[in-house]
């Protein structure tokens, strides 16, 4: 859920000063004009990392609009009145009317984390969660704009900010002794919260999740965010449709900075290298899966990745260590009619593996979030709803012992380019190559963005994506043939 926020995102001041007038200017408009429509509330809930900026982005939001149309509440630690009352009663008097804008510091996600954390909530998390997303359906169904931005830092990024607010006397009083307590609990923070936002970030009512170490980075993309998800509700002149009009899930960086262009695609390996580890790794991959606890589990690798990326030949080195008795290759291509009459999911439900088998999955279920979504085969509902589902549905397999790998295979476009017109001049490869592909090429930036979205929603604690620098095929192969070991090794010897 974090991994495009932990790049390191930044704005060079000279850009951020330029930028904030029309910013400025244009949040304004839309504020006004909401003002004066009154169709709906905007309801703009503030999350995150002690320190990443939440309380500075509610103020500036104050200083940069009209704050006579905007109503900012602070939640701390329930009063003994509130106590009294459901949990959600301080929330729902606070609720901002149509035509104006309420910003929550802190709110309704607040408690889980903390009673999560010092172990006072136990199991009923899960209960908390339902409950949340049952309230904010029910609020997006009356027609409120719900606008979720949470700050994130990583746990160095943190320390960091901690320690300077200390060391400058105009900021040591915003330290708080539990400021640094929950620093020493940031795992334990990062784990809960992340689990809690993919529970929760819904079609209707999306977490939108920024880097908050860069105050001009994260002062800019969260109102520009605010802005759009104004204007898009503003610009639905339709009252049947307004309420689906929900705020963007995309969240483009401001600064260009994303999780496949920030990674190092010059990474290879020399022939020898790769020849003698390709032969170590097939060999451990190969005595693993003869293991006798291997029959108490499966496997399921999961591939997907630019066209050209190597998938097919990464499979390959996986096939030649594997008994042919064991696995199943599935190639997955556009659905069938009869799979086109069952929900998305149901052509990979009846092709699950048994215990002691192992299933590579040549494309997969991330269709629906990247070619139907880009290409749009299915609706923008049907496809922000996916990452709950894809969630939901990856977790059932872990909790049936299966283990799951996913690997995204990335080049950049210039090797792209070279492999494309190489399959074109190959005799033997030029089935490798089609119009399909050329066009896919032309939305290259559609889909990176639509990878990116993926990989942030649905790389988990449990079933992280892999990201393979694929522009050196030796390196890959390398590299997926380590993981699998590396996470078949951890499994078996979780087995009593």
């Amino acid at each position: 859920m974090f991994e495009s926020a932990e790049l390191g995102h930044t704005i060079d001041d000279d850009v951020y000063k330029k930028a904030v007038p029309e910013l400025r200017e244009a949040l304004l408009d839309a504020q006004y004009e909401l003002a004066q429509q009154k169709n709906c509330p905007v309801l703009i809930l503030i999350g995150g990392v002690d320190g990443a900026g939440k309380g500075e982005t509610a103020n500036l939001l104050n200083e940069w609009m009209d704050p006579r149309l905007i109503h900012t509440c602070a939640f701390g630690p329930a009063t003994e009145d509130e106590a009294e009352r459901p949990n959600m009663w301080r929330y729902w008097r606070e609720l901002p009317p149509k035509g104006k804008i309420g910003i929550f510091f802190g709110s309704w996600y607040t408690a889980p984390i903390l009673e999560n954390l010092s172990g006072k909530l136990g199991k009923k998390l899960d209960s908390r969660i339902k409950d949340i997303v049952s309230f904010e359906r029910m609020l997006s169904d009356e027609g409120v704009l719900i606008i979720k931005l949470w700050f994130h830092l990583s746990k160095k990024q943190q320390k960091t900010r901690i320690a300077a607010l200390e060391e400058n006397p105009k900021t040591r009083w915003r330290v708080t002794e539990q400021d640094k307590q929950h620093l020493k609990h940031y795992e334990e923070f990062r784990t809960i919260s992340g689990h809690l936002l993919r529970e929760t970030s819904t079609a209707n009512a999306p977490w939108i999740v920024i880097e908050g170490f860069d105050p001009n980075y994260r002062n800019l993309t969260a109102s520009q965010y605010i802005l759009d998800a104004i204007k898009k509700r503003l610009d639905t002149k339709s009252p049947a449709t307004r309420k689906a009009a929900a705020p963007a899930l995309t969240l483009a960086a401001a600064d260009g900075l994303n999780i496949l262009n920030a990674l190092d695609l010059s990474k290879s390996l020399s022939k020898d290298d790769y020849e003698s580890q390709l032969e170590e790794y097939q060999g451990k991959l190969n005595l693993l899966t003869r293991h006798p606890k291997f029959k108490q589990i499966s496997v399921i690798t999961a591939f997907e990745g630019v066209d050209a990326a190597g998938k097919g030949g990464a499979i390959r080195r996986i096939t030649q260590a594997l008994d042919a008795r064991i696995y199943s290759t599935i190639p997955i291509a556009a659905p069938s009619d009869e799979e086109k009459a069952q929900p998305y999911l149901w052509r990979f439900w009846r092709q699950l593996p048994r215990r002691g088998r192992f299933t590579i999955f040549d494309r997969t279920w991330y269709g629906r979030v990247l070619v139907e979504r880009v290409e749009g085969f299915c609706s923008e509902q049907d496809w922000m709803r996916a990452y709950a589902e894809i969630n939901d549905f990856e977790e059932q397999l872990l909790a049936h012992d299966i283990v799951l790998l996913k690997f995204w295979l990335h080049i950049d476009e210039n090797e792209q380019l070279t492999r494309f017109k190489a399959r074109e001049n190959i005799a033997f490869k030029r089935y490798k190559i089609t119009e399909e592909d050329w066009r896919n090429r032309k939305k290259w930036d559609a889909y990176q963005q639509a990878v990116c979205d993926m990989i942030d929603r649905t790389s988990t604690e449990q079933v992280p994506w892999t990201l393979v620098e694929s522009n050196d095929k030796k390196y890959a192969r390398i590299k997926i043939l380590k993981t699998i070991c590396e996470a078949l090794e951890q499994k078996l010897e979780s087995i009593k």
